[in-house]
């Protein structure tokens, strides 16, 4: 029987403690629970995301997954967690945190949910033991930023990552943060909407161009929002690789097209048509289905678009389920 798997969910604790206070610095995210079944996550004094019970309480997100159809859950943390501009064995603590819960609540229910780690991505040397240390629990890889810091994802700071990922067979989930100019595009939700895409893109490129898929080939390796603009704009990248090599291709000759089924993409694409052109570029068995549950920008309801797609049974079963367990590097999902 097909098991459906969705592989881009976010899952919180229910409490957080103040690591401001903790740490003596930053705005680390706090909780604060003013009303019951809901939360605003606050940084410092302001107001970042009001969520709901459902992103803490593994219960509810059972009942809303049998609700959906969704067998098995794939969680990590909000990407605002990272906190990658903290001090790295403070990041390396509030990581560790985080993974712990994450790995609690697999535990417990381990029919429903597979767990992805964050790490210090800004020490390199701790992100491998936290990697390590979290496959060891169970996990099945990590998420991690689109940068780190501004630094782009082919930086040599990260080879030792990429090389303990590809070592471990972890996957690797990247997912938009910290979006680039979004200081100077408040208005109108445009991080979100304009600066995400952008932001799968520049990762994506810059470990394309920068050969990290030539120097890790079992990097397993998912751009979460359907690889964001990489894939609707290739064919202007392509073209700046041919016609200004001397400014494109200067650490990698390869043509960017070539690249195409070395790197899984997820589901939520929000329409037909572009779940259409994205098979038609890298294969249905290269699309994994994410919904980015449970937030409003993510699918209302998990699945809905690959399920409701003019598309064969045969790719439904691939992006649903067998993509998934090939990135995840899973034999069978047990319920």
């Amino acid at each position: 029987m097909q098991k459906i798997i969705d592989t881009h969910t976010h899952i919180i604790p229910e409490h957080l403690p103040d690591f401001t206070k903790k740490f003596g610095y930053g705005n680390f995210i706090t909780l604060q629970h003013h009303q019951k079944g809901k939360a605003w996550m606050m940084q410092g004094e302001k107001k970042f995301r009001e969520i709901d019970a459902n992103c803490w309480d593994a219960n509810i997100r059972i009942t809303e997954m049998k609700q959906h159809g969704i067998d098995t859950q794939v969680i990590c943390t909000i990407p605002v967690m990272f906190s990658y501009w903290a001090k790295d064995t403070d990041c390396l603590e509030l990581s560790q945190f985080l993974n712990n819960d994450i790995a609690q609540t697999c535990n417990k229910y381990s029919e429903y949910f597979i767990g992805l780690a964050t790490l210090p991505m800004q020490n390199a040397s701790m992100a491998v033991k936290e990697l390590e240390r979290c496959m060891k629990l169970g996990f099945k890889g990590i998420q991690i930023g689109s940068n780190v810091n501004n630094l782009n994802l082919n930086e040599e700071q990260f080879y030792p990552i990429w090389e303990a990922a590809e070592a471990l067979s972890a996957a690797v989930l990247i997912h938009p943060w910290q979006m680039m100019g979004q200081e100077h595009m408040t208005k109108y939700w445009l991080p979100w909407l304009v600066g995400m895409p952008a932001e799968i893109s520049r990762a994506a490129c810059s470990m394309i161009f920068g050969g990290i898929f030539d120097k890790f080939p079992k990097l397993k390796v998912c751009f979460a929002h359907g690889g964001g603009s990489l894939l609707p704009t290739l064919g202007r990248i392509i073209h700046g690789w041919e016609c200004r090599p001397d400014l494109v291709a200067i650490d990698n000759k390869n043509n960017p097209k070539s690249y195409l089924g070395k790197f899984w993409v997820d589901s939520h694409v929000c329409d037909h048509k572009q779940l259409q052109y994205v098979i038609d570029m890298i294969g249905a068995n290269k699309i994994v289905q994410g919904s980015d549950y449970p937030f409003p920008l993510g699918e209302a309801i998990p699945g809905e678009l690959v399920k409701t797609a003019p598309i064969s049974s045969e790719y439904k079963h691939e992006i649903l389920s067998t993509a998934a367990m090939d990135w995840l590097s899973l034999k069978q999902i047990v319920k």
